[in-house]
């Protein structure tokens, strides 16, 4: 039997369209938890189908012909667990379905239409047939956390690790860790669609677009006789391949791993803590002075367990202590960074600025840098020294007191112990009086059938009764543009001021979509974004808790004549913009693409600092859900030119737009003023003219406080380090169309 089993699974390890065997499912067919639970594969190997999660079932193909159930793709896997009353079901409209009774939602496994019926492969690749017994879809194009043999990773497909062992959900602790974040340093950028090959013999390796093999990452040749091997990217972030022999139903062997240090993978231990590292695992640990948000989930990371004075307070610093931690560093995201320092310089540098929370030491540099601190590891190779600022706690303790005054103090506490003693057993009472009179009983409130993402992303759920309060009807409008409402509201009793915005036309089809950009929204940390901190989904009520930005937006102040920054405090503004779209692109793991960089989008805080607002919903939202969209993404002005073209959009459209806004603050002015002369009412246009006719200074007409050398090349390079290209005329974009 074992060796049939090997046959069979050597024998499907060749492209999905070689797969083409007997269907072993019919339209019709279900499968419930318990007996009747999963279609197998021929060999019996594989099977997909109900298998125990948590307290309920969840939908997954795994290694059903070993001892050692291994679960290797889960549908839907972020969805809550279902009771044994569910049923998967292949359906007439060629979908594969799971239904819950009683609520009967439905959540789709599998869609394609024309599939007139499916298959479980022995490769472990579940399929959907159309009559001519063509594979319409295919688990294989749709990974989880797993490789199998005869599996390729395609270019922009991820693999997300799970929780544990035992929960298959994916893990919330960052977008850090998926497989595609490995790519460009295993491939040393080369090649054009790179996929992720792994074969029957343990080999791994990428092939480009032509089939040839750029890298290999394992030898392979191992062994294949009864083995099997299998990809995995674990909980920990690090990719390992397996191997399991049949007959000898043992454990797992990793036989390889990319990485040797369990503390590499970044965001490991979420916000706020650090990772130590010793032989054998990674420990997370919270920063001095702060404790985890959840007690035993590393997802929401740590958060200080001590007050915070406000910055008007004079003697604010005195209430600081700095905590050293030595071989330890983190994402350098610092807002200022000094130089030439002693390290007693740099711990007292960060303790009297009131915007410090954190500062890291290294050869006489001192990096300044503000909540939250993400990516922390300490290592002995590390020189780096961590400063962490902590609140001083002082209290008065009886030992301290004179013995008059602890016995009366003991007196003192006696009396007020037997007061709420006697105030609470009368409480009691009428409480019990109360409820058997009225007959009031708890019940536990119904499941709405919405999916919380607090597992996921360390957001608050919010209800939109909570919502409505916290804005007093949403009665003060704040903001209004192309994402929809924004209003002023209050948190935590009042004592947090937040931005609400109401998401309007979001897409029909939204609702996975929603959660999925919650998921990336919630995990980008930036000093220059706009924090996300809470969500509503609430039936069919979308909306979104920011921080308040109490100075307004950029097009406030830069097209207020009595508000407008100098020309230091533009170029501080530019850069803090720059900073925010290059972390947006490059440096967050999952990038995103604004779709609609304007003054209108960039919010200032209370120290004058930029934050972009609004990344990473433009997908969530009909084309035509204002008259500011014209068919496409983003606000008339500041579109970059391959819209217009129908060209495939990439990070350099948000470039152009920053590239226009860039302009507005150089010249005090909106990218297109018609109450101005026609030669100079579209920026661009004239910004070109003024450039050929090497006459910048218009832009800027007698502000005698702009540096006209720097201003010659901060058109394009904001720091003017290197020689400025000649730029393309604005007409040159639209020759053709």
């Amino acid at each position: 039997m074992n060796s049939i089993i090997v046959f069979l699974v050597h024998s499907a390890f060749f492209t999905a369209s070689a797969q083409k065997i007997q269907s072993n499912v019919i339209r019709g067919s279900s499968l419930t938890p318990g007996i009747n639970s999963t279609w197998l594969s021929r060999s019996g190997l594989f099977a997909v189908g109900f298998y125990k999660q948590g307290n309920g079932y969840a939908v997954g193909i795994f290694l059903a012909g070993i001892p050692r159930k291994t679960v290797v793709w889960t549908a839907n896997r972020d969805e809550p667990p279902v009771s044994s009353n569910a049923t998967l079901h292949f359906a007439g409209d060629s979908k594969l379905v799971l239904r819950t009774t009683p609520e009967q939602r439905i959540s789709t496994i599998a869609d394609s239409v024309g599939s007139t019926s499916a298959a479980m492969l022995d490769s472990g690749n579940l399929v959907l047939y159309n009559s001519d017994q063509e594979i319409l879809w295919q688990s294989f194009e749709h990974p989880t956390d797993y490789l199998l043999p005869g599996q390729r990773l395609l270019a922009g497909t991820e693999l997300f690790s799970s929780k544990s062992e035992t929960d298959h959900s994916t893990d919330g602790r960052g977008d850090n860790v998926r497989v595609i974040s490995y790519f460009t340093s295993w491939t040393d950028g080369r090649g054009d669609n790179v996929t992720l090959n792994l074969n029957a013999e343990g080999h791994l390796y990428f092939l480009n677009a032509t089939g040839s093999t750029i890298k290999n990452l394992t030898d392979g040749g191992y062994p294949t006789k009864e083995t099997i091997y299998l990809m995995r990217i674990d909980a920990d972030g690090i990719f390992r391949l397996y191997s399991y022999k049949l007959k000898q139903n043992g454990n797992w062997s990793i036989v390889w791993s990319s990485l040797n240090d369990s503390c590499d993978p970044k965001g490991l231990c979420s916000l706020n803590g650090y990772c130590v590292s010793n032989d054998t695992e990674a420990k997370c640990v919270c920063l001095p002075g702060f404790e985890m948000v959840h007690p035993g989930n590393w997802t929401p990371g740590c958060d200080r367990s001590f007050s915070v004075p406000g910055c008007n307070n004079k003697n604010e610093y005195n209430m600081y202590t700095m905590e050293e931690l030595v071989n330890t560093e983190w994402e350098d995201v610092s807002y200022s960074i000094m130089s030439f320092l002693l390290k007693e310089d740099c711990k007292q540098a960060c303790l009297e600025d009131c915007n410090c929370e954190a500062a890291l030491f290294k050869d006489g540099s001192c990096q300044k840098q503000r909540l939250p601190l993400r990516y922390g590891r300490r290592k002995l190779s590390y020189s780096t020294i961590a400063f962490i600022k902590v609140g001083k706690s002082t209290p008065v303790t009886s030992k301290d007191m004179p013995k008059e005054n602890r016995e009366g103090l003991r007196l003192d506490i006696l009396i007020i112990s037997a007061v709420f003693l006697t105030f609470g057993g009368m409480m009691l009472v009428i409480s019990g009086i109360v409820f058997y009179k009225n007959h009031f009983w708890y019940k536990k409130l119904p499941f709405n059938g919405d999916v919380e993402l607090n597992g996921d992303v360390a957001l608050r759920p919010f209800t939109y009764l909570d919502l409505e309060k916290a804005t007093n009807g949403f009665r003060e409008e704040v903001g209004r543009g192309s994402f929809g409402t924004v209003y002023k509201g209050a948190i935590l009793n009042g004592q947090k001021i937040v931005a609400v915005r109401k998401l309007e036309k979001v897409l029909a089809e939204g609702e996975r979509e929603f959660q999925t950009e919650m998921k990336v929204i919630g995990r980008t940390h930036h000093r220059n974004l706009v924090r996300l901190l809470g969500y509503c989904h609430d039936g069919i009520h979308r909306l979104l808790v920011y921080e308040f930005m109490s100075n307004g937006s950029l097009a406030d102040i830069l097209f207020t004549p009595e508000k407008q920054p100098c020309w230091e405090e533009r170029m501080g503004i530019a850069r803090d913009i720059a900073r925010g779209i290059l972390y947006l692109h490059e440096e967050c793991e999952q990038q995103i693409i604004h779709c609609d960089i304007k003054p209108q989008n960039i919010l200032m805080d209370d120290y004058g600092c930029a934050k972009i607002s609004d990344f990473g919903l433009a997908k969530l939202l009909k084309p035509d859900q204002t008259r500011t969209f014209t068919g496409i993404r983003g606000t008339r002005g500041y579109v970059a030119p391959e819209w217009h073209r129908k060209l495939p959009i990439t990070v350099k459209a948000d470039v152009y737009s920053y590239g226009i806004v860039l302009l507005e603050i150089i010249c005090r002015r909106k990218s297109v003023d018609w109450s101005l002369p026609e030669d100079i009412a579209v920026l661009e246009d004239w910004a070109y003219h003024c450039f050929e006719a090497g006459d910048l200074g218009q832009l800027v007409g007698r502000d005698d406080e702009v540096d006209k050398k720097q201003l010659e090349k901060v058109l394009l390079m904001l720091e003017g380090t290197v020689d400025v290209p000649i730029p393309p005329s604005p007409t040159s974009f639209f020759s053709v169309i």
